[in-house]
């Protein structure tokens, strides 16, 4: 991902005009973030910074924060250091987020690269964490990107996902002298090729099992049932995910469910909570499941630490038999493919 700069004086400008690079196109990715490590202070930091945003928490700053900095940053930065420590890339230092997205980075980076040349530059960012959504913008500007796309890699809108990444993106712009261009991708929740890369991988899990499973979970990450209520279109979205897996794999209600997992606080959140629901399906003689997480582009805590170990817990104490989590779609070629298609969509006039 390191970018020769190749810097000229523009034609007919005066030997004291400082050089120009060459014009590039960026194509920006952007995921949720991750701590530096898993000790205390690098946790209290990321956590910080996480919880601090408004459109993750919106109670007003004079109550939300001294509970925030004087009891949750206090004790959370241990159970949380703990779950990333269980989940860390050790080998290279980074959690599994920053090893996936710098792997799919690599992968948009060469397939772009076949098709437009030095004329687009790939990079990512985090939201939350290094590296900042600010670092890369700064890079990419400097690198010659007069126009940038920005890619949020959520499936599904949400204020807490999508329109914070947005909100920062903005924010850095707000920085530069010579401004970008812009754009941002839609959701894709419903693109095609996404919806054929989750039932393909779904297939493929299935085809490995010596026994189908009773119930395929969709899992999503929940938020407050409140913010549907105020007219976030992420539950519907999610519901609408599950509706076209199902349809495209050929099933029936019966053998596909949704639900959302991540509760956080004393209010009700979006429902079925996936790991109470898990628990019901055992019961409910459902003793063989596959957990799929359709709203993560890449694994992560909630889906390597929460969804195959804690839910995993969750469903086995309630006498399951067999829990199968199906990896996210991470760097997988159908993924890629899924992901090129929509960004040549949005850049279309500008290559």
């Amino acid at each position: 991902m390191t970018e020769t700069i190749q810097a000229t004086r523009p034609e007919h400008a005066p030997a004291d005009h400082p050089k120009v690079p060459a014009q590039k196109i960026g194509v920006l990715l952007a995921n949720l973030g991750t701590p530096d490590n898993y000790d205390y202070w690098s946790m209290r930091r990321y956590l910080n910074e996480f919880l601090s945003d408004k459109r993750v928490i919106d109670i007003a700053s004079w109550k939300w924060q001294p509970l925030l900095q004087l009891i949750i940053l206090t004790k959370r930065p241990f159970t949380s250091g703990a779950n990333y420590k269980s989940i860390w890339n050790h080998e290279q230092g980074e959690s599994p987020l920053m090893t996936i997205t710098k792997d799919q980075t690599a992968a948009m980076t060469t397939a772009m690269k076949a098709r437009y040349g030095d004329q687009v530059m790939v990079d990512f960012c985090m939201r939350y964490g290094n590296p900042s959504t600010a670092s890369k913008v700064r890079k990419m500007v400097e690198a010659g990107c007069q126009k940038i796309l920005f890619v949020p890699l959520y499936p599904q809108q949400a204020g807490a996902t999508s329109a914070t990444a947005n909100d920062e993106f903005f924010r850095a712009l707000m920085k530069e002298k010579w401004q970008p261009a812009v754009r941002t991708i839609p959701p894709y929740f419903d693109h095609p090729l996404y919806i054929e890369a989750l039932a393909k991988s779904v297939e493929e899990a299935y085809a490995g099992l010596e026994e189908k499973p009773d119930m395929l979970v969709c899992s999503y990450h929940g938020m407050p049932k409140r913010y549907l209520m105020e007219g976030d279109p992420y539950h519907c979205q999610c519901q609408k995910n599950t509706r076209l897996l199902k349809e495209r794999l050929g099933w029936d209600d019966t053998q596909i469910t949704t639900t959302f997992q991540s509760v956080f606080g004393r209010e009700e959140w979006l429902k079925p909570y996936t790991v109470d629901h898990v628990a019901d399906l055992a019961r409910e003689g459902k003793k063989k499941i596959a957990v799929i997480a359709p709203a993560f582009s890449a694994d992560c805590i909630e889906t390597l630490e929460e969804i195959n170990e804690e839910i995993a817990e969750s469903f086995e104490h309630a006498d399951g038999e067999q829990f199968t989590y199906i990896p996210c779609l991470n760097d997988q070629p159908a993924h890629i493919e899924t992901l090129v298609a929509i960004i040549e969509n949005e850049l279309r006039g500008w290559i």
